[in-house]
């Protein structure tokens, strides 16, 4: 141990014994660094300094940290969490992946003289505001506030669903099911994103690959339940059925989830700009919002497109609970996938052919096309969508990944936000979807090569190597 400047110590600490102390590198193919309670880890020749405050001794450093970063990785506990967590997107992300229900409904029934690009607003601002509040949330999430917001949060979703029960108009549709419901989606879908890291590690990737599967499991029960009950019951007692299950899955979520590492103990500002300085998490957000601008457009519409081309309205329907099936094993492969070779080598080879499908959509006009897309698109792009946070927890410390992960959903937002409409209008104006499938798959594959960037900036220009 050797005297620094001012009234800081430099211990330097080698690989071995970086590992012993419970201490993880970022990224193993680059430059090393390591975080704790706010402090910033260099490198160092010979090893990694890591600078703590003077008058602490380096064992009771490692004593503290042995405390928090030695990971459950499994265990009735880290697992009843995962469930939890798995509860809540299936309650958030998975009910507003059933968007493409409430679309043909409205269209056909609730607003016949109201555009389909206007309708799909509805759908937008729900996708989109499932990321937006984890800019706020997530920051709540890194001082130490979870319980209170998401228990809160899942009030409000309950709540705002029996109210679209009592809608009428379009813009009543835009306010409860657009807005509140997404936004109280998003209060939820954000912090729970980050618990994940504070119970795994080594098995990080197949933890957040089975907790997505939450998403895949209401995306596709959800549509069959709508339709079914709005047969027998009628819509309004539809939303009220949907409400109470929405109580079940969200009791589980507030009851099983948790924190486990103690706050940042320094918070910062709700938006942290420096973040993006890092090449490799600026450029991951840009793919994100890229990739959100052409990803939604095949769950929106693959019913409405297959019935235009001549499928069965009986049959159609039932395209949306078939890609969110095929989305289910997707993100159980991602989880298994990821870590073994890295979540960004899994979701490119992923993405790209989510991308040609979208390409394939508009021209498949058979049962058995529409059915081969649906199951494709949905196992690559439910690989990404499972996969979206895993990357960022790798790109800073964990104490701030709440805010990370924040600030690139917020992005994401944006791009879930237009690209529907976008899609919507394309369709309008060409009266096909030709070329809605040229827009988002191009969108998508704009969205591969910007994901090929960031990899690039983590393995710092090396060609081979898990990240």
């Amino acid at each position: 141990m050797s005297q620094s400047r001012n009234d800081m110590t430099e211990v330097v600490m080698n690989m071995p014994e970086l590992t012993e102390a419970g201490l993880s590198p970022v990224y193993e193919h680059s430059t090393i660094r390591v975080f704790d309670w706010g402090h910033e880890k260099r490198e160092s020749a010979g090893g990694i300094v890591c600078e703590q405050p003077k008058g602490e001794t380096a064992a009771d450093k490692v004593e503290d940290e042995e405390t928090y970063m030695d990971f459950p990785d499994g265990g009735l506990r880290a697992w009843l969490v995962a469930l939890g967590v798995g509860c809540g997107i299936c309650a958030t992300f998975g009910f507003v992946n059933a968007w493409g229900v409430f679309q043909a409904y409205y269209e056909e029934t609730m607003l016949p003289n109201t555009p389909p690009s206007t309708i799909a607003w509805i759908g937008s601002v729900q996708y989109a505001l499932v990321f937006i509040p984890g800019l706020i949330f997530g920051r709540l999430f890194d001082i130490g506030y979870f319980k209170l917001p998401v228990s809160i949060a899942a009030a409000v979703l309950v709540t705002a669903t029996f109210l679209v029960a009592e809608c009428k108009e379009f813009w009543q549709l835009v306010l409860c099911q657009g807005l509140a419901v997404g936004f109280a989606s998003g209060a939820v879908f954000g912090p729970v994103m980050g618990i994940l890291p504070h119970w795994f590690q080594k098995r990080l990737g197949i933890a957040y690959g089975l907790t997505a599967t939450g998403s895949s499991i209401g995306g596709t029960l959800f549509p069959i339940a709508v339709r079914n009950l709005i047969q027998e019951v009628g819509f309004p007692w539809t939303m009220r059925i949907i409400g109470f299950i929405l109580i079940l899955l969200l009791g589980v979520c507030v009851v099983t989830t948790d924190r486990r590492l103690p706050p940042k103990p320094k918070p910062g500002p709700f938006i942290n700009l420096h973040a993006f300085k890092n090449r490799a998490y600026a450029t991951y957000c840009i793919s994100g919002f890229v990739n959100y601008l052409g990803l939604y457009t095949v769950l929106t519409y693959i019913d409405v497109s297959a019935t235009a081309s001549g499928v069965p309205v009986e049959f159609s329907f039932y395209l949306l609970p078939i890609a969110n099936t095929g989305s289910f094993f997707g993100r159980v492969l991602a989880g298994i996938l990821s870590d073994r070779y890295g979540p960004l080598n899994t979701i490119i080879p992923a993405n790209c052919i989510a991308g040609i499908m979208t390409y394939i959509w508009p021209l498949t006009s058979s049962k058995g096309g529409a059915i081969g897309v649906a199951i494709i698109y949905g196992m690559t792009s439910g690989i990404y969508a499972s996969l979206i946070a895993p990357p960022i927890v790798g790109m800073g410390d964990r104490w701030n990944v709440g805010t990370r992960i924040g600030m690139a959903f917020t992005l994401v937002a944006l791009g879930a936000l237009s690209g529907p409409p976008i899609s919507g209008a394309i369709n309008t104006a060409t009266n096909g979807f030709k070329f809605v499938g040229i827009y988002a798959g191009s969108a998508i594959q704009v969205g591969v090569v910007l994901l090929l960037i960031t990899r690039y900036f983590v393995l710092q220009g090396q060609f081979f190597g898990k990240c």
